[in-house]
């Protein structure tokens, strides 16, 4: 695989599902669709043929483990555990979002790549469309209630706010016409410092 999208290999004492599916969401930053194979799978986790169609016999099958994995995986990016108390202010929140969001641009680019080839299969797979979506409700239903928590007015609109700017930050940096020109620590609490005193702006900074 090639340097720029490797990622950190499994933990010890995964099981074959897990390096399975780490090895289709490395498959899937490298190759895109269509670089997607059982035997490719195979290959890059280093296990004996067929291997993979043990775990998911069919295509959906693997794309389903893929999704899986990838909302273990970007849970630990996004670091849900790590996300304040609301009652720590609007400074905590910026503070901890920025972290994510910068993780994801950096170390994890190869995760969000494949998270985008995902999204993008889903679009034309109905049936991968509610395992993606039901992976991608507990960040949105977290964020949800920590806006809410601290006042905002229409948490819905906001939480949508804050996921299309973060999403399309990572896109362009990381698949699009930024993608030479990732942003440090401080331009990414500098866009989410604006866009949340917008939203969230009358409440004290923490």
């Amino acid at each position: 695989m090639s340097a720029h999208t490797a990622s950190p290999g499994p933990p010890a004492g995964a099981s074959r599902a897990d390096l399975v599916a780490d090895a289709a969401l490395a498959l899937l930053a490298e190759r895109g669709m269509r670089g997607l194979t059982h035997r490719a799978v195979d290959e890059a986790a280093g296990l004996p043929q067929g291997s993979t169609s043990n775990v998911a016999r069919t295509r959906q099958a693997l794309l389903e483990l893929a999704v899986r994995r990838l909302a273990d995986r970007e849970s630990r990016v996004l670091a849900l555990h790590e996300m304040p108390d609301p009652r720590a202010g609007l400074t905590a929140l910026v503070d901890a979002l920025t972290l994510a969001t910068h993780r994801a641009l950096t170390r994890n680019r190869a995760l969000t790549l494949a998270r985008y080839e995902l999204a993008l299969e889903a679009t034309r797979r109905p049936e991968l469309r509610a395992h993606f979506d039901a992976a991608g409700a507990r960040f949105r239903e977290q964020l949800g209630s920590l806006v809410t928590a601290m006042g905002s007015t229409d948490p819905a609109r906001h939480v949508l706010s804050l996921v299309a700017w973060a999403d399309g930050l990572m896109f362009s940096c990381v698949a699009g016409t930024f993608h030479a020109e990732v942003p440090g620590l401080e331009e990414v609490r500098s866009g989410l410092r604006e866009l949340l005193d917008g939203m969230l702006g009358g409440l004290p900074s923490g």
